[in-house]
Order: C-alpha cells, then sequence, then structure tokens
C-alpha cells in the first residue's frame, strides 16, 4: 500500500496499515522521519499527482491511500484510477464535499441534512452588509481549503467585520476565501464522526473530539487541531444512530448523484445542539489529530477495510474497536498558527523516551532529520497517542510522555480530555 501525505494524520494511517494483517507492504510518498519507521519513504510530493500515479504503478501498488484534502481536490484519485491502480479518497468531484463550503451547504440543503443557516457572498460590501443586518453572533468561513484555519467563530458584529475583510480584502487565505459562508454560530457540544464509505454503505469509526483553538480553555486562534481524544461521553449509540440516519444517510443518497462512487472518508464534524444534532462541516479525509486517537482503538484490519471500500464490498466489513480510550497531544512550534515565518529547524529531543513507553505511540507531523539530527519542520510537529483504561488514565499518561520531549518554543494545550476526564 502507499500512503500519500507526510503528517501525523499519514503517519497514524501507515503505522494503522503496517499492523494489518492483510498488508505486506507500506510505502509513503512523501513520508517523513517517524513514518520511515513503518514503511519506505519515497521523495514524491503530494501535489506531484503524476509522479505519485508513476510511483504507484512502479511499485505495483494494490491500493493508494491519500491523506491530504489538497491532492484530492485537485484529483489525484482521479490519476491513480486512471492508471488501473484502486484508490482509498474520493475524486476530485467528491472532494468538492470539503474544497467548497458553498458546494457542501447546497447539498445539505437539498437533501435536508440539519445544519446552521448561511448565507454565501462573493462581494464583499454584500457580505459587510449583511453583518451589520445581524444581530446574533456569527461563523464566517472561506469557502475553499485553508489548512483548517479558515472558519473564524466571531464573538460579536466587529469579530465578523473583520473575519470577512481578513478573508476576501486582505486574503488571508488567498483564493479560498474569494467566497466566504456567513453562518448563525451554533452552540452546543463537538464531536467528529469519520465513516468509511464505498459509495452506498458507510461504516462509522468511534468518536472522537477535536480542540481546534490554540490556547487552554478554547482560547486563541483556529489551528488545525491541538489534539483529541476517543471515545467521547456525548458520543453514545444513541447519538450515532442519530448520525447515521439524519447526516450520513441522506449524505450518501446526495453523493450518489456523482459520475463516480464515492470511495473514502465522510468526516462529520458534528454540534449538539438545543434544537438537536446538526452538521458544522464535511471534510473528505481522514481528521487530524482525531485519527491519531482513533486508530489505536481499533482491532480491525484497516487495509482490507479500505480495499473493501475501492470493490463496493463495505457491507460485508465489521470495524471492532477496543474500550480503552485513547487521548491524543499535539506539541506545536511557539508562533502557532499566526507566526508568519513560522521558526523552524530546532533539535527535538526525547521522542525515543517517549515512545518506550507502555501505551505510547509518538506520530510526527512536521519533522526533518538534519545531519542526523530530528528538527521541527513546520507548526505541529508531532503528537503523542496514549491509551489508557479511561479518558483519566489516558491523559495521565499522554502527558507524562509528552513531558519527554522537548524543542525551543515547544507549546502544547494542558486540558486535552480534561472535562471528559472530570478534571474541569
Amino acid at each position: 500500500m502507499l500512503v500519500v501525505g507526510g503528517g501525523g494524520r499519514e503517519h497514524a494511517l501507515a503505522w494503522a496499515l503496517a499492523n494489518s494483517p492483510s498488508v505486506s507492504e507500506v510505502h509513503s510518498a512523501p513520508g517523513n522521519p517517524g513514518m520511515a519507521a513503518v514503511s519506505e519513504c519515497h521523495p514524491v510530493a503530494v501535489d506531484d499527482l503524476e509522479g505519485v500515479a508513476r510511483l504507484a504503478k512502479r511499485l505495483g501498488a494494490g491500493l493508494v491511500v491519500v491523506g491530504p484534502e489538497a491532492p484530492l481536490a485537485a484529483g489525484l484519485a482521479d490519476r491513480v484510477a486512471a492508471e488501473g491502480i484502486p484508490v482509498f479518497g474520493p475524486r476530485a468531484a467528491g472532494a468538492r464535499l470539503e474544497s467548497s463550503k458553498a458546494y457542501a451547504k447546497q447539498l445539505m440543503a437539498r437533501y435536508g441534512i440539519p445544519t446552521a443557516a448561511s448565507q454565501v457572498f462573493s462581494d464583499p460590501d454584500a457580505a459587510l452588509a449583511y453583518v451589520r443586518e445581524q444581530n446574533g453572533p456569527l461563523v464566517v468561513k472561506a469557502d475553499g481549503l485553508a489548512a483548517g484555519k479558515g472558519v473564524t467563530v466571531c464573538e460579536g458584529p466587529d469579530d465578523a467585520r473583520s473575519a470577512v475583510v481578513e478573508a476576501m480584502e486582505s486574503r488571508r487565505f488567498g483564493d479560498a476565501g474569494s467566497t466566504v459562508l456567513i453562518e448563525e454560530r451554533m452552540e452546543g457540544e463537538e464531536l467528529s464522526i469519520l465513516a468509511l464509505c464505498d459509495g452506498k454503505t458507510v461504516l462509522p469509526l468511534p468518536a472522537a473530539q477535536d480542540y481546534k483553538r490554540a490556547f487552554d480553555g478554547g482560547k486563541g486562534p483556529n489551528t488545525g487541531g491541538m489534539g483529541s481524544y476517543s471515545p467521547v461521553p456525548s458520543g453514545t449509540p444513541e447519538v450515532v444512530d442519530e448520525a447515521m440516519d439524519r447526516v450520513f444517510g441522506p449524505l450518501v443518497a446526495g453523493l450518489a448523484e456523482l459520475p463516480e462512487p464515492y470511495v473514502g472518508v465522510v468526516y462529520a464534524g458534528l454540534m449538539l445542539t438545543g434544537e438537536g444534532l446538526k452538521v458544522v462541516e464535511f471534510n473528505c479525509r481522514f481528521g487530524d489529530p482525531e485519527i491519531q486517537a482513533v486508530l489505536p482503538r481499533m482491532q480491525a484490519d484497516l487495509g482490507r477495510a479500505m480495499l473493501a471500500c475501492t470493490s463496493g464490498d463495505l457491507a460485508g466489513e465489521r470495524l471492532e474497536c477496543s474500550e480503552q480510550a485513547c487521548v491524543c497531544v499535539v506539541a506545536a512550534s511557539g508562533g502557532y498558527p499566526e507566526a508568519s515565518p513560522l521558526p523552524t529547524g530546532y533539535e527535538i529531543t526525547g521522542v525515543a523516551d517517549a515512545q518506550a513507553m507502555p501505551g505510547i505511540e509518538v506520530f510526527h507531523a512536521a519533522t526533518r532529520t538534519v545531519d542526523g539530527r530530528l528538527t521541527t519542520a513546520g507548526g505541529r510537529v508531532l503528537s503523542v497517542s496514549a491509551l489508557g483504561d479511561d479518558v483519566a488514565a489516558a491523559r495521565r499518561l499522554a502527558y507524562e510522555a509528552m513531558d519527554k520531549v522537548r524543542f525551543d518554543g515547544m507549546r502544547c494545550r494542558t486540558d486535552i480530555g480534561a472535562a471528559a476526564a472530570g478534571e474541569l
């Protein structure tokens, strides 16, 4: 199997596939120093569609697993499939579920999927006029891909105006923010449910909860995710059943309109509001860092389940899961996510000591080996995932392991899983 990507999500996928009985070899493109321990890495960039397709063909890959959203939106799955190679990840048409929030909203409206009321704007003046007319709190979202940072949860009209100006006039998110959605701000607890899909069947993985804000207590700017945990107390069997009936079922009916079956992951970011369950967003790939808290709990053969998606045979699979809990804590570079340029190149120590602890997996995200030393290479540098009998035990172990890791400017949230552990 060939895993495309080089972040924490892809390291977790490569690790899980390397432990799958059905998988004989794992390769990665481009991979990272952590992924090199569980796969053979090849220096092919994720946006080199032709290069990835050639590599998959040369390797005789039985399956290509695409991690990030950007190459999916660019058509990587289409290009690989054209070589006759099975690929886990939707074609570009299906990836619009994430690459265009306006398209996702239209799909939800058409199929009666509960979500926040919203308006779409391509004219900054019209967007600002709409903000002036609103009384309640708002959320401003860049329509396109913005590496998980294109959503601004606004406390009041001044925040909303600033968010519109940043996205549409200052072009903080580039072309992704040339169109924005402005929607009502929902209140409630969030959880993420990721489900495998073969175009007609969806099988959910255990629910997880992500921490998007940079700082403790849900403060600071949005990030790509500072940690996660699973299971989620609010993700009861009844809530999952409701999500399958009211969200995933109608969504799969809508995706059946696509020219090719939607094969891959449907990520549903959900909120439990006073009016019932509603969709915050859809993504077309595994959540990062949610999957780092989910995969360590999985007892199923992930490789076999993914391959079953490509042949339309997912209905015959079962996704067994451990009763243990998993907490994932992200270590980020100082200044993330707002510093530009972000300081990198600092030596990382203690990873081997953390990895040696029972129940711990360290997943690399933005690391690089320079002259034999492991160094930082981006914002979210690595994550520590810990298994425990419950969230409290997993949380204690995760932070004990994280205490062994060091690099200049390193910071992490200290409250991952705290509420679920009864510590807040």
